[in-house]
């Protein structure tokens, strides 16, 4: 049997949608009449604190998000495989907003909107994608495919990971010892890591100041799309006040939705987006998911499990 437990989605539409791709396989609801004792899988978002409550013949715990860092905090999540969700389509959406959000800052977008604003003609030209370096942090299977997608376009890449992941055409950095060397060549800095003990925090004004200077007109630029978690929101505003940073694009804060007193909503080079750079779709996690249960239940092995020594 497989149980969803979902808070702040549309639960009802993957219960749907799980049912007609699983029959005659079970598939229950909070609330349902259903014995707890049979239910093997539960499929989660934002598990309440007695989301795991009585389940004691638990084979696995399904994700709908890429990222587990709130769920591998939970007091009580069992001690079971937790299968995170890996997608083509969630990669393809991501890789959207980085795209979208590298190219806006090279080609100055800010100081264009700053001079249309002053009815200001002033023929700067930006420099070309070759003389721009891109740097991305973390390089699972966001990262990865970000690169691929910016490859094309001619920017020069560098990479920062915990360990060592060589992709061709992108210089790799790893580890502490590397971060510094990694930050000094960058120009735009895409956060796409996990959020770990490690990670939390580290887009701080020292960070910022690492960053090269003198390849973006403005200044370096950060572009956050993974965890509220990693980024120092008061650091942010001093250094894009301060010109450490000439912008910013944040999808995800500390707290959410972001707060109306923050002072991120009234800077014009720092550029808000609701937590909308990629979205989970009920049909592609329905897929994903279907398949792997069905895969398991026949023997096979989970695939995409965290690794909860590194905690992604």
């Amino acid at each position: 049997m497989l149980l969803l437990h979902l808070s702040d989605v549309d639960e009802a539409s993957w219960a749907k949608a799980f049912a007609e791709a699983l029959a005659p396989y079970p598939v229950v609801r909070r609330g349902d009449d259903f014995d707890p004792r049979q239910v093997r899988y539960i499929f989660v978002w934002k598990p309440q604190a007695d989301a795991f409550a009585g389940f004691d013949n638990l084979k696995a715990v399904f994700s709908l998000g890429a990222g587990v860092d709130a769920l591998m905090k939970h007091p009580d999540l069992p001690d079971v495989p937790v299968v995170r969700f890996v997608d083509n389509d969630l990669s393809q959406r991501m890789s959207d907003y980085v795209v979208a959000h590298v190219t806006m800052h090279h080609r100055q977008f800010t100081r264009f909107r700053a001079d249309q604003k002053a009815r200001r003609w002033s023929q700067f030209y930006p420099p070309s994608a070759q003389e721009s370096t891109v740097g991305v942090m973390g390089m699972g299977v966001l990262g990865q495919d970000a690169v691929r997608r910016l490859k094309p376009l001619g920017f020069t890449l560098r990479s920062w990971s915990r360990t060592p992941r060589p992709v061709e055409g992108v210089t790799g950095f790893a580890g502490d010892g590397e971060f510094d060397a990694f930050l000094s060549g960058t120009d735009i800095l895409v956060n796409l890591l996990p959020l770990t003990p490690e990670t939390a925090g580290i887009l701080n004004y020292e960070t910022f100041t690492k960053l090269r200077r003198g390849g973006l007109a403005g200044g370096p630029v950060i572009i956050n799309a993974a965890r509220g978690g990693h980024q120092k929101e008061a650091d942010i505003a001093r250094a894009l006040g301060d010109g450490v940073l000439g912008a910013a694009s944040l999808d995800v804060f500390e707290v959410e939705p972001l707060p109306s007193s923050s002072p991120l909503w009234d800077i014009e080079n720092c550029y808000i987006t609701p937590h909308i750079a990629a979205i989970s779709d009920i049909a592609s996690g329905v897929r994903y998911f279907s398949g792997i249960l069905r895969d398991h239940e026949a023997g096979k092995a989970l695939i995409n499990v965290v690794d909860r020594a590194r905690g992604y």
